[in-house]
């Protein structure tokens, strides 16, 4: 008789500092779009999202082959909430992550920071030449009352982000995206019939975050064929296996990698501010192999002066 198993570790393990691919030694595309585009035409991938330039460059170095921003997690990283952040932060923001890594990078642009299509165009503009090789553009509106944008408008937001791109070259791919699953009003054959009419307007990829059933992800997928769609894994209701099997051809996680990242902080933050003892750190990565994720790039007469912990 076998020796019994002994039973998994249900605990998550941390990736060995071996798959931290060098950073300073990753091949550069000789053209970021189109590495971009050639993601959406066949198979799935998966695009986190860092939201500052060290989780970019982790992420990269784990080999993912493109990376989204996300509002939220860059919103939080500078003591903002979601949607508070300005024009010129994001477009900062969005300058630095992608000139950080050697993948694409797609731009969480949010609405455009804009209302009418003109005011759209212009801002999608600016974020055009910033290195982005790809953005979004939703349709909520932030009026409680009204949380979508008119389907008129909404299509013509889209149609205003498209010919601003192409004004700019055409180089950046363009996500059209409805928020009706976000904002309350998750009325699915709406969602679809937005999103049908945002790829005949211009978009390249189409998105309906926080579709509720694989049901619901898979009937999307198949109304908007051939078009990619990207969705948003926030939790783990499925998996990259799966949502190939429905055709999904792009996934995301939102701020869902910064929340991970914020839970242990505030648990050990909270332990030693209410209990005055450090358990928690005990739990976090060790200082070596954070450090050494990002020795490739250091500069070598940097920081000579420090003792190596600060």
């Amino acid at each position: 008789m076998a020796d019994p198993q002994p039973e998994p570790d249900p605990r998550p393990t941390r990736p060995s500092r071996s798959r931290l691919l060098p950073l300073g030694l990753m091949l550069r595309p000789t053209d970021r779009f189109d590495t971009f585009r050639a993601l959406h035409e066949a198979g799935l991938f998966v695009m986190p999202n860092p939201w500052d330039i060290g989780s970019a460059r982790l992420l990269a170095g784990l080999g993912f082959k493109a990376l989204a921003t996300t509002s939220a997690g860059f919103a939080w990283s500078i003591g903002k909430t979601d949607n508070g952040v300005t024009l010129d932060e994001a477009l900062v923001h969005l300058r630095a992550v992608a000139a950080s890594v050697d993948v694409p990078v797609n731009a969480d642009f949010q609405g455009g920071f804009a209302i009418e299509p003109d005011g759209v165009a212009a801002n999608v503009g600016r974020a055009s030449e910033t290195g982005i090789a790809g953005l979004s553009i939703e349709d909520s509106s932030g009026d409680p009352s009204e949380p979508l944008f008119a389907f008129d408008l909404s299509v013509a937001r889209i149609r205003a982000a498209r010919q601003a791109i192409d004004a700019h070259g055409g180089r950046v791919l363009l996500t059209g995206r409805s928020e009706g699953f976000v904002v309350g009003r998750p009325d699915l054959d709406e969602t679809i019939r937005r999103l049908q009419a945002y790829a005949e307007a211009g978009a390249d990829c189409l998105y309906a975050p926080r579709l509720g059933t694989l049901d619901e992800i898979a009937a999307v997928v198949t109304a908007l064929a051939p078009k990619p769609v990207n969705v948003l894994v926030g939790s783990d209701f499925t998996t990259v296996a799966a949502l190939a099997d429905l055709g999904v051809r792009r996934i995301s996680v939102g701020g869902g990698l910064a929340r991970v990242a914020w839970g242990p902080f505030l648990l050990a933050a909270t332990e030693i501010a209410e209990h005055g003892t450090f358990e928690g750190l005990a739990r976090g990565i060790p200082f070596d192999e954070i450090d050494g994720a990002f020795a490739a790039d250091a500069d070598p007469g940097a920081g000579q002066q420090g003792d190596g912990h600060g």
